[in-house]
């Protein structure tokens, strides 16, 4: 759906797949699902927090639950948006994400 708005994409299985590969330092932003094989997705935000990177993240989660949503929040998430979100939803947060990596306001 993401690259129907014109954005470079890439998909990997797994959080520790992503840290692995390089490619998260060239990332402007991150969309992740809450719930991961392995590691999930609030432990890969409290990993790079831990790790001083930061890049915004946008949380998608077909389980809302407001501690969780509490939780991403304050880790410095752009949104926690339950699935299946509205295209324009998605779109809004994604832009509001990069403006905040353009300004050097990335999430913790």
């Amino acid at each position: 759906m993401v690259e129907s708005f014109g954005y470079t994409v890439v998909t990997f299985s797994s959080a520790a797949e992503l840290l692995a590969s390089g490619h998260l330092y060239a990332s402007a932003c991150l969309i992740t699902d809450v719930r991961m094989p392995g590691m999930d997705g609030l432990e890969l935000q409290e990993r790079l927090i831990a790790s001083g990177h930061s890049i915004p993240i946008i949380f998608l989660t077909a389980f809302p639950d407001d501690r969780i949503r509490e939780r991403a929040m304050i880790g410095g998430a752009i949104a926690f948006l339950p699935k299946p979100c509205r295209r324009d939803e998605l779109l809004a947060h994604i832009h509001k994400a990069l403006a905040s990596r353009a300004a050097g306001e990335d999430s913790p």
